[in-house]
Order: structure tokens, then C-alpha cells, then sequence
């Protein structure tokens, strides 16, 4: 059962907690969340054997939602770890819960961990249904400046997949935005795709000129030579 699941996670976790590591981790997302203070490798090296469950997508989602009701960020982390892991067993009508979460506590960490396994999601959806992607149109139009930085970089490892003209569409519908994040984001997304098509990547950098902020524009081409 997805309660018991989280509960049993709850459990290993918990015996492992390590307060003074819990104060430097605490830090680095600027005080705002606590933790129990476990290094990523010793959290998944735990937790591996509990993540073999053959759940169904409705269980997962739960077993989601109870690990993210508790209050420590690595319940979190697991949560994300579980549904990464199972992200076979999930379809288009998943999206929505995963935008939900993301928008519970939201930091970036949380948020691109979860956008992850969006981005698989409708990776894997548009490849019998060509408007899969329509989910991340809406996701764009969002009121929650994550929902639109996941919207942004869902097509992340997506290589020569990439739909192009929604890279670059939705690049340029977030343009004018000042968050930090959201400028961050195009520029991450459009880096990744410049690993397989830099030409294309140059040219909108310079079409756009200075409607793409210096930070997006510098994290597009960063790696171009």
C-alpha cells in the first residue's frame, strides 16, 4: 500500500538523519526548507531495495503525495526517486498531479526533479499522440512561475526529438519575464539543444537580439564554439 510504503521510507530515512549535515543542507536552499541532513548517494542506497514495488499509477501518485506531506526535503527527493523510477507506469493524465506537487513548497530542486519525469511522460505519450504536448502549452499560460519553468524545459535530453518550434515559441513567450529562474531556464533549454543543432540555436539568439535577456542569451551559447 502506497501508506505503508511512504511510511516505511519514512522509517529508513529517519534512522539516518545527521543534524549538523542537516545545517549546511538547510543553507544552501537559503533557509527555507528543513532537512534530515543525507548525502543523495546514502539516500538512494537505502531506500533502493524499498523502490522495487509494482505499483500502478494511481498508488505511485499516492505514495508521491504522503512522502511529500512530511517535512523534510528528502522525503521529497524520494518521492521523485519513485516516480523516476516507475515513470513506464505513467500517462499524460499524470502530468497534472506532477504539476500539483510541483507547486507545494516549490525551490528549483523539487520543481526540475519533477520535470524530469514530465518531460518523460509526454516524451513517451506524443509518440502515439501528436498533441501530447499540448499539456505543456497550458503548462506555458500558468499563473506559478515553476509550472512555466517546467513547461520550458521538458524537452531536456530530448536530442534531435526536440520540437523545435516549441523550444523556440516558448523561449520567446518567456523572454520578457525577469524571474531569475525562468531566464535560467531558456537559457538551459536552449543549450541542450545546441549540443545537436548549434546553427539553429546562433540564429534565434540573434533574431531575438535584446528581447532575450544577457543571462539567457549567454546560457544558450555558452558551449557553442
Amino acid at each position: 500500500m502506497p501508506e505503508q510504503l511512504a511510511a516505511q521510507i519514512q522509517h529508513t530515512l529517519a534512522a539516518l538523519a545527521d543534524p549538523a549535515r542537516a545545517v549546511a543542507m538547510r543553507a544552501y536552499l537559503r533557509e527555507q526548507f528543513p532537512f534530515l541532513g543525507i548525502p543523495t548517494p546514502a539516500r538512494r542506497a537505502a531506500l533502493k531495495p524499498l523502490l522495487k514495488v509494482d505499483f500502478d499509477q494511481k498508488r505511485l501518485l499516492t505514495a508521491a503525495d504522503q512522502l511529500w506531506r512530511l517535512p523534510e526535503r528528502e522525503y521529497r527527493y524520494a518521492a521523485i526517486d519513485l516516480l523516476a523510477r516507475h515513470v513506464g507506469r505513467l500517462d499524460l493524465s499524470a502530468v497534472a498531479p506532477l504539476l500539483a506537487l510541483a507547486q507545494r513548497e516549490p525551490w528549483w530542486e523539487t520543481v526540475d526533479g519533477l520535470a524530469g519525469i514530465v518531460g518523460d511522460v509526454v516524451r513517451a505519450a506524443r509518440r502515439n499522440d501528436p498533441d501530447a504536448q499540448i499539456t505543456m502549452d497550458a503548462a506555458l499560460r500558468h499563473d506559478c512561475l515553476w509550472v512555466r519553468r517546467i513547461a520550458m524545459i521538458h524537452q531536456l535530453g530530448w536530442r534531435l526529438e526536440t520540437d523545435t518550434a516549441r523550444l523556440f515559441g516558448y523561449a520567446e513567450a518567456l523572454a520578457p519575464e525577469n524571474d531569475f529562474f525562468i531566464r535560467k531556464a531558456i537559457g538551459w533549454a536552449l543549450r541542450d539543444y545546441a549540443r545537436w543543432q548549434p546553427q539553429a540555436v546562433r540564429d534565434f539568439v540573434a533574431a531575438m537580439g535584446e528581447r532575450l535577456a544577457p543571462l539567457s542569451a549567454s546560457e544558450a551559447t555558452r558551449r557553442i564554439s
